[in-house]
């Protein structure tokens, strides 16, 4: 109540005491209908509305977050474009993408975390592998198979991290997306897949897949009988994917915590938070300085798997 109560206060100061008449545009990376978009799209109202500026998401999909994390990064640095960022646009593209046209720890300063969604190991419901020790004796006694969303994804590089730590054999197999990686391992057609858990939750709970671990801190109440990655002795699979809020290098440190301070109480909202919850993803809210510290430890943790890996995509 205390911290809301100077949010409350902070934002309603003289300096911003009237409404802004230039929008504040959210660059969403992806297309509209995804989870980064559904996030902004929660957020943006309550956020507009404490920060006395409208709100206009901005939707720049391609090339794996890459256009519109550019677009943002060329964004004049007044405060009046930010962008909805994830670990793939502000982590992983960094640390396994030849050329790209900037670099996200010098063309972005870092305004708050809001949300994380864990990844899920599943294989099929016939699998033989029973839980994690199963599915890395299968891939010892034969070549195993496994689906990623698509090169170079989160899917793609924590699988195979798995696979180059575990000394299975396996053949990835990339797909167009989430759908399609999912139905082809419902069917069979390869051994596992790495999913973040709303993409199979479903499917798990409908006995179409086996989940053998989940990348969280604890088991999920929804799924008590799960094992964490910890608990399944691999715990360099507790990989979270998670979304947070950026702006162009230069925006002057007022401003960056007036954004961060709106977004984090219109997060605190319990109808908000929910409306988040039910889309998937796990409110954690964290302020400019922890998300600083955070955002170079994932992009350091990222360099690493890719070291391991060999994954390299350009851009």
């Amino acid at each position: 109540m205390k911290r809301r109560l100077l949010t409350t206060a902070f934002l309603a100061a003289p300096m911003i005491a009237r409404a802004q008449t230039t929008p504040l545009r959210l660059v969403v990376p992806a297309p509209p209908g995804g989870s980064t978009d559904i996030l902004a799209r929660i957020l943006s109202e309550r956020a507009g509305a404490l920060l006395r500026q409208p709100v206009v998401v901005d939707n720049r999909g391609g090339a794996g977050g890459i256009i519109g994390t550019d677009a943002a990064s060329r964004a004049a640095p007044d405060g009046h474009t930010i962008i909805l960022g994830h670990n793939q646009t502000h982590a992983s593209n960094q640390s396994m993408t030849r050329n790209l046209p900037y670099h996200v720890l010098d063309s972005f300063s870092p305004i708050a975390r809001l949300a994380t969604v864990h990844h899920a190991t599943v294989v099929p419901a016939n699998s033989p592998a029973r839980d994690m020790a199963g599915l890395i004796d299968l891939g010892r006694t034969r070549r195993a198979s496994y689906a990623s969303s698509q090169a170079g994804s989160a899917s793609h590089v924590i699988a195979e991290t798995f696979v180059r730590r575990s000394g299975m054999d396996a053949v990835h197999v990339p797909y167009r997306g989430g759908g399609p990686a999912t139905t082809d391992t419902v069917a069979g057609v390869v051994d596992f897949y790495v999913s973040t858990w709303p993409g199979v939750v479903s499917l798990v709970r409908a006995g179409r897949l086996r989940a053998l671990s989940i990348g969280a801190p604890a088991r999920l109440a929804d799924a008590p009988d799960l094992p964490t990655a910890a608990e399944a002795e691999v715990p360099f699979m507790a990989v979270d994917a998670w979304f947070g809020l950026f702006a162009p290098r230069g925006v002057e440190p007022g401003r960056i915590l007036r954004l961060s301070l709106a977004f984090l109480d219109a997060l605190s909202q319990p109808d908000l938070a929910a409306r988040a919850a039910e889309a998937g993803m796990n409110a954690a809210p964290m302020n400019t300085a922890d998300f600083a510290v955070f955002q170079l430890a994932e992009v350091r943790r990222w360099q690493e798997m890719a070291q391991l890996t060999g994954i390299m995509m350009e851009s």
